[in-house]
Parts: C-alpha cells; structure tokens; sequence
C-alpha cells in the first residue's frame, strides 16, 4: 500500500489523540512550564552559529552515539570521549538525555533521574564539550520501559498482554513495559522532549524503541482503536483479516501522529531542530517507507552488525533502502561496534576487520557512519584505533564521498504492501535478487513501491520485481508504461497476483506485461524438479554445455496468452527421488516455459513463474544466479555506467559528486562471507575497472583513495579503463571531471 493510500484510508480516525491523552498532557505541561520558569541547571551550553545550525541536516559526515548506562554519571571520564571525538573527526553526536532515565536534572513529574547524577548533569557537561568542538548535537530518549513508582501512580500507562495482563519488561523484570500509543508518549514524553529541547538547544531527538513493544491491549489502545472503526482489536495476525488490516492502518496513523506532534513541539523551541525517529528500512518496516521520507529531514539506519546467516552487504542494502524515499536527504548507518545476536552481548567487541567491512559498505552505498558505544566505561577497547584509522580515511576523502546521484540503471522494486498484507516470505525473494547482483557486480539501487511513477523511474533501464504480489490496479499501470516507455522489466513468481490489500486476482494485475496468466493453480515444496536448456538465448549466457538446471521449490501454472517467439527454459515436472532405483524423468521434455521473454512497447519484459530468486537465496545454486544475472542484464539492454573485471566476491558501486565520479569496489571475498564475523581480510586478485564518464564531461584525473598506487587508466570510447590492484578491504576510484 502506498503512503497516500495509507493517508486516505485512516483519514476517518479523525481526532485521534483523543480525550484519553490530552488531560494528562496538559497537566504534566504545568508542571513543567513551573519547573523551567525556577531554572534547573547552572551548566552554560554554548550555542552553534546560524550557519551551523541552519538547516544542519546535511553538514554531519560522521556520527558518534555515546548510549550512558545508568552507574555512567560521576563514573566516566567526558575528557576521553570529548578528546576521542576529536581525533576522530567526528562532527555530530547523539547523547543520551531521558526517557527510562533522565541524565540531567529533570523537572518532569514521573520522569525517572538516574541515582548516581546526584546533583551533576552528565548529558549537559557532553553536551558542552561537543558544542565547543563544533559538533551537532542531538539528545536520545528511550521511553519504552518505566520505574515502579510509575506503574504505583499511572498503571494506564502501562502495556498489556492478550491475556490482560500488565507486561513487565522482559529483560529488567524490575521494570515495566509502556504503551507506545497512549498517554504516556502523547503526554509525559512530551513534556520530557520540550524540556530537554527548551533548557540545551540540541539539534533534534532522536527516540529509540518510541514505536511500541508489540501489540497493546490497554484500555488506551482499546478505546482509541474501536473510536477509530468500530471494531475490537484483533486477535489474529493474518494479513487477510479485515480487523487487522484495520489495527495495521491505525497503529501507523497513531505513531505519524506522535512523530508529527513531538516534531511541533520540537520546533516550537528551536526551529532549526526536528525529531528524529528511529524508524524505517525495507520491506519489513511497519511505518510507510514514502511517508518517512516526506516528514524525515534525514534518518539513520538502525541495522548496527551482522547477526546469523546475514550476508557482509547487508549494511549496503540498509542505504538502499533508506535512499528510495528519502529524495537525497543525509542517511547515517548506525554501526555497532559489539556483536549484534539475540543473546544481547552489549559489552561486546567484535573483529576489528568485521567492524570494518560493514562500515565500508555502508559507505559504498551512500550511508554517514555512526558508531554508537553504550556504556561511557568501556571495557574493551580494542574497537578505539579501528573506528578512528577509519573515520579518519573518511575525513580525508569527504570531498569524494558527498554524493549527489547513484549512476546505477537497475532497480530492485521493494514492497511494504506485499509484507504487510501478503507475507513476509517477500523478503527471502528481495534477498535472492540482491546476492545475485552483488555476485554479478551489477550497480543498483531499489525503489520503493510508492515510487512507481514516472519522475522516479526514469532514470532507470531496468526495474526488478521479486515476487512483488501486492500491487494496485494504478501501481500496475505505472508498470505497463514505464515498460511502453522503454524500460526493461524482470519479475518473478506471485508478482501482481493480488491488489495492494492481499487480496488474490483471478489473473496478474501484468498479464498483459507478462503475456502470460494465471490458470489457477500453484504447486508448493517441489521436489526433484528441473529445466531443461533449449535454444541459446541470452538469458541462458554462460551455461553453454549444460542440458538441464535445477528447478525451484514453487511452481505457478500460467498459460501464454500467444505463442512464444522463444522459449530458452522448459519444464521438467517433479519425479521421484526415492527409492533409488525410481529415480528417472517420466516426462523427459515439455513445452512448459520456464520463462517468459518478450518484446512491449519500447520494452523488454521477462516474467519467471517460480520462485527462482528465493529458491537461489535458500539453496545458491549458481545456475539460478546465472540466469538472475542474465536477465537483468537483457531487460537493461545495454553497457553498464560500472563493470568490474576478475575474481572474487565484491559489491560495487557508482556515485556521481560535483564535480567528479566515484566507484567504489568493497571487497568481500571471505571463508565468512555469508557468517560473520570475519577473522581476517583476505585480499582479492587485480581487477580491471571501466566507468562511464558523464556526457558533456572530460577526466581531469583519476586516483585511488584508500591506496596510495597511482592508477593506471586509459580511455576507452565513452568509458575509462583503470587497473586496480589487489584490494584488501576496500578501495574507490575517484574520476575528477573537467
């Protein structure tokens, strides 16, 4: 569902802050408004110039998020961090400053204070120190759990479970967990956000874990939910149930409320500020993608290490994501320098070399690092010289890492409506697609499903669908004419099976696109199934030899709406594979396409009726990414902006600044590329680099800037050839354009 969609249909909630938030609202409001007029602190902050508090949003290259623990106050040497932001030539920090606790000395009824500040302010001595560096500063509150002198006085505002019961937290059992949705956001945090925007000018706040832990059953939500649609809340999680989808559409018009309010009263105080969400990401993310981007002046994204069977590019695949509805608003990739499993190891270092690959990639793909360290103690200080040779590198190639376009022509479609409405399964075909085209080294960006029209496409030769199977009637027409137009689409499976709620069609909103429909019947858990190899296509490029290749797991029974002009890919149907001596084909060859491949409008289109991109991200059977590749590359039409010759395992990138052109080659090449963390950085074989130079443009010079080689590079006819060495984590050639 698109972000106007969303819009639209909770338009009826009407006022919904109701008359359950704002008493408590305004009475905490007094409350403060007395406290501040008596004054709280005699700390002096100094204030930033109009020039570095403007619109500042921009100006921060490298974050550092110093999270305190509540022993902190009294306790931790602000010197080391001051001098150690310093070094690092860090230029925005994120201080904790309240909500679970306070670090400063709050005036906030109910706003708990942490017992060690005695009568100090360790968020306001930080605060200082980094505005005399020059630093933007912004303040984290974290109002997701309460103290029980909360719970005493306010047990309204406390989480309840499905069974009624009051949730205490699930990790502090001290604690107590709050509704994200009710008066304790809308009214006591609040008050604690204008105060502490009111008494130290910070730039913004930034609130972890605001959105809520897990659906609530509070009288609060009970209430503002059934005034909303005159339903109870739902018992279920089944995208197909109408109480859900209703409970979905609320929920997310409830957070956009709170963002928009604490974001006005933000700007009542300081104008220059904003409230900074923790929020957003890919299809997975529960609040609108495209709405983010609009209230959003910049964002961070808060996937901080690898954890299981993540993939090295994953923080890569965060900008991305977070770049499709930002408009080329300034993205901060959190990075954390401790292991990210479900055991919560929070005083955890990791490898220094798996530090450094994530934060190198997130830079290839256009994220501002952000290192957040809890605890102002540390423990382990073996992650210090890795962030600081690293920040400094990117201190001194700023100039090259401010980008303002990705020169990439392909695009992976991302679908928030898909997941919400249809199944997150969608995800494990986006991941297929996405370790394909890293493996392949074809540049992309992705695109969220909001984005269809016109103005964002357009820049792009081909569009990628990963079983995108939630698309409106509109969405599907944006489709069809940027194929007319000339672009080149490559969709998989379930795509535009259903309309944006989930709710299936008799035949695929792209029929016409596909040249194919649905005969409405799909086969699950395929065993033993292949494909047989016909005539030579493109499609089937590099599989020159092979007879058959194997099948995927889901198989959907379509029918050509006219015969084929080629058909590269036929059906082998599933046989036994036990016993044994029962393993042989009963139906050696059918006419059955694997594919369907077919000329429209100015267009290319090719539609593959299985899963062949979740089935590569489960089994990674090279075959399948073979052909991911090959049909990228035919539905493109034409020479990439950036190809990247030899072996290895590399993500790759092309960014265009003012004035000149970057590439930037992430070399992932590793025994843990696909488990972390890496022991060590392996070093991959020379490559040969072409980049398209810009028309209209000429090349000035080329240098590498993690290496201090001096490139060799020639012309060759639209592009430059360059010769790059061994690369050991990462290196970006830097084309300055006359």
């Amino acid at each position: 569902m698109t972000g106007n969609q969303r819009l639209l249909s909770s338009a009826c909630v009407g006022d919904t802050l109701g008359a359950v938030s704002r008493p408590n609202s305004e009475l905490t409001r007094r409350d403060f408004a007395l406290a501040t007029a008596v004054g709280t602190a005699a700390l002096t902050v100094p204030a930033l110039s109009a020039a570095e508090t403007g619109d500042w949003y921009d100006r921060p290259m490298r974050w550092f998020q110093l999270a305190f623990v509540e022993d902190d106050p009294g306790r931790y040497d602000p010197k080391f961090w001051l001098d150690y932001f310093k070094r690092i030539h860090a230029d925005a920090v994120c201080l904790s400053a309240g909500g679970c606790v306070a670090f400063y000395p709050t005036k906030v009824p109910f706003h708990y204070k942490s017992k060690y500040l005695g009568s100090g302010d360790a968020f306001g001595e930080m605060v200082a120190g980094c505005r005399k560096l020059g630093m933007n500063v912004i303040a984290r509150t974290d109002p997701h759990a309460v103290h029980q002198d909360v719970f005493d006085k306010h047990p309204e505002w406390i989480a309840v479970d499905a069974e009624g019961k009051k949730r205490r937290h699930w990790a502090d059992p001290s604690l107590w967990v709050t509704c994200a949705l009710g008066p304790y956001n809308f009214g006591l945090m609040t008050d604690v956000t204008i105060e502490i925007v009111q008494q130290y000018k910070v730039d913004g706040v930034f609130s972890n874990r605001w959105a809520g832990s897990g659906m609530c059953f509070c009288e609060s939500c009970k209430y503002l939910f059934h005034e909303y649609c005159n339903k109870d809340l739902p018992r279920t999680t089944n995208p197909l149930d109408p109480t859900h989808r209703q409970y979905v559409l609320w929920r997310e018009q409830r957070l956009f409320d709170l963002w928009r309010l604490w974001d006005t009263e933000i700007k009542k105080v300081n104008p220059n500020a904003a409230f900074l969400a923790n929020a957003g990401g890919g299809a997975l993310s529960d609040l609108d993608m495209k709405s983010i981007g609009d209230l959003a002046p910049t964002l961070f994204a808060d996937r901080q290490a690898r954890h299981g069977l993540m993939a090295p590019w994953a923080n890569g695949k965060n900008g991305k994501e977070y770049a499709s509805t930002m408009g080329g608003k300034p993205i901060g990739g959190i990075v954390s320098v401790g292991l990210e499993e479900p055991y919560r190891w929070k005083d955890s270092v990791q490898t220094a070399d798996e530090i450094r690959l994530w934060m190198a990639d997130g830079v290839a793909h256009n994220l501002r690092p952000w290192i957040t360290k809890f605890n102002a103690k540390p423990i382990d200080k073996r992650w210090l010289p890795v962030v600081e040779e690293f920040y400094n590198w990117h201190f001194r190639s700023e100039k090259y890492l401010r980008n303002e376009r990705s020169l990439a022509e392909v695009a992976i479609v991302y679908s928030q409506q898909t997941a919400a409405f249809h199944g997150p399964k969608v995800e494990d075909h986006t991941l297929g697609w996405y370790q394909a085209l890293v493996e392949a080294r074809i540049p992309f960006d992705m695109v969220h499903d909001g984005t269809l029209d016109e103005e964002h496409l357009e820049k792009y030769r081909a569009l990628i669908l990963p079983s995108i199977a939630a698309l409106s009637d509109r969405q599907c027409l944006q489709l069809t004419d940027y194929v007319r137009r000339g672009g080149g689409l490559v969709a998989t499976f379930e795509t535009s099976l259903c309309d944006e709620w989930g709710v299936m069609r008799k035949d695929f909103g792209l029929a016409e696109l596909f040249g194919a429909s649905y005969e409405g019947k799909t086969d699950l858990q395929l065993h033993n199934s292949y494909l047989n190899l016909e005539k030579p296509h493109p499609v089937t490029r590099g599989l020159e030899g092979a007879t058959r290749i194997i099948n995927g797991v889901n198989w959907m029974h379509v029918k050509a709406s006219k015969p084929l002009a080629v058909n590269p890919l036929t059906l082998v149907p599933s046989y036994p594979d036990l016993p044994m001596e029962e393993v042989y084909m009963r139906q050696g060859k059918t006419e059955t396409p694997g594919v369907y491949l077919r000329e429209f409008g100015k267009g290319r289109v090719a539609y593959f009726p299985f899963d062949i991109d979740r089935t590569f991200w489960e089994v990674l059977a090279a075959d399948h990414g073979t052909v991911l590749r090959n049909a990228a590359l035919w539905a493109h039409g034409g020479d990439q902006p950036l190809s990247v010759a030899g072996r290895g395992f590399l993500d790759v990138s092309v960014w265009q600044q003012k004035g000149s052109v970057t590439a930037h080659i992430v070399n992932m090449t590793n025994p843990m590329a696909m488990k972390g963390p890496v022991r060590e950085l392996i070093p991959c074989p020379p490559q040969k680099v072409r980049i398209r130079v810009p028309k209209g443009k000429t090349v000035h010079a080329v240098k590498f800037l993690v290496s201090k080689a001096l490139p060799k590079w020639r012309p060759v006819g639209t592009s430059i050839e360059v010769d790059l060495p061994p690369v050991e984590l990462n290196e970006v050639v830097a084309v300055d354009l006359a």
